[in-house]
């Protein structure tokens, strides 16, 4: 039972007392192994001594007591010694109060993205931070290799401490510039937690909330700026759908084949207000036409039928605005409903080999237009590939079953 408290107490609140140390303390590696230490101390003593009332407290004490005296014993960042008394004093009444201590998450999120860190480790850091992602899912997602990405986060780390960057939430002037790595680490924080259906992965367990809730912070702090409206208004859109991705034996179901009954009015609705609201700011950016293509699949909801060139026409805009692999496999399959499988199938050939080797939607639309266009055995070997490239078991069965279908063979 307290083994599981711990691991409640991580998921739940890390980002929250990370960055709450972290903003005193000015040291975010320092902040880490500090509450390492104290989830460690934890495990030891609360299968003893049972679980406290208010374990999140518990934690931010043990966890500022190492700080304080690694800071005594190093004898750096004075400066954060009397930061760092004032949040053992703070720690102390929240011990006995039912208020909980500040969220800082955002502050910590602007701190990652000061221009002085190096554009490519932002979102990264953030990742790792403020919500908790280990570095090598994190080099995944970027395509690199989990030592590399390793050196990339500490490097970004000492420079925090080096460069003796404010801890602080910076001045409203200085918030635009560094909102697009804020909002790319949200919205990969989301899409983690977004594949991980079942929940399986304790690490990614609760990480699509968390994401929302830091949307809905963000657009509280920033409310005139529609891509963080967007944002939040994409991840709502996604997250309306979640009950019905997958059906009552587990199975995965695609987005064609979803029951709308199932999918979440309210959340559609508030999307759609954010959406709208974004709209009239006339700044249209990569995230409103994120949002914009989830509307266009949320009207079915209302009409039966998906508008296919309206879905293409947006992801038309999204790759010249914003060329990622996503969006330009998005966009080919967008066109292959649209304008059929040959349409689809140029599109998803001008993309650069090395860029799509080991990404796993694109050999699943490969095989799925292959099959369309009668390539058979070059359909079994994408389908092949993408089962192989698939972590998640029930679309590893979707696809085997599509499979199936074109050759006959069971995978």
């Amino acid at each position: 039972m307290s083994h599981r408290a711990v691991e409640r107490a991580v998921r739940d609140s890390y980002g929250r007392l990370l960055a709450y140390l972290s903003m005193r303390s000015r040291d975010v590696a320092a902040a880490e192994d500090a509450l390492a230490d104290a989830f460690h101390a934890a495990l030891e003593t609360w299968p003893h001594s049972g679980v406290p009332e208010r374990p999140e407290a518990w934690l931010l004490t043990a966890a500022r007591r190492r700080l304080i005296d690694g800071a005594r014993h190093a004898r750096v960042q004075a400066a954060a010694l009397p930061l760092l008394q004032a949040a053992a004093e703070e720690a102390s009444e929240l011990m006995g109060s039912a208020a909980g201590f500040p969220d800082e998450r955002l502050g910590l999120l602007f701190v990652c993205a000061h221009p002085a860190i190096a554009v490519t480790a932002r979102t990264p850091l953030m990742l790792q931070t403020v919500l908790g992602l280990d570095a090598a899912r994190i080099a995944s997602a970027f395509l690199l290799k989990p030592s590399a990405m390793g050196q990339r986060l500490a490097r970004a780390k000492a420079k925090i401490r080096d460069a003796r960057i404010a801890f602080e939430l910076p001045e409203a002037a200085e918030l635009p510039p560094r909102l697009d790595a804020v909002l790319e680490a949200i919205y990969a924080a989301y899409g983690s937690g977004w594949e991980d259906v079942a929940g399986a992965d304790p690490r990614r367990r609760g990480l699509a909330a968390e994401a929302l809730e830091l949307g809905r912070l963000l657009v509280r702090l920033m409310p005139e700026e529609p891509e963080a409206l967007g944002l939040l208004a994409l991840m709502l859109y996604c997250e309306s759908r979640r009950d019905a991705r997958r059906g009552l034996s587990g199975e995965y179901i695609p987005l064609s084949e979803q029951e709308t009954a199932r999918w979440s009015g309210s959340m559609m609705t508030e999307a759609e207000r954010l959406l709208h609201a974004a709209a009239g700011m006339k700044r249209t950016g990569r995230f409103q036409l994120e949002a914009a293509i989830q509307s266009a699949h949320a009207e079915r909801a209302r009409t039966g039928r998906t508008d296919w060139e309206a879905v293409a026409l947006l992801y038309e805009g999204l790759a010249r605005s914003t060329p990622t692999i996503g969006a330009l496999v998005g966009r080919a399959a967008a066109n292959a409903e649209a304008r059929g499988a040959d349409a689809g199938w140029r599109l998803l050939q001008e993309i650069r080999g090395d860029a799509v080797l080991n990404y796993q939607p694109y050999w699943a639309l490969a095989a799925h237009l292959l099959r369309l266009l009668g390539r058979e055995d070059e359909a079994v070997a994408a389908y092949g590939r993408a089962i192989r490239l698939c972590q998640d078991q029930a679309m590893r069965g979707f696809l085997a079953l599509q499979a199936v279908r074109s050759d006959g063979r069971v995978w």
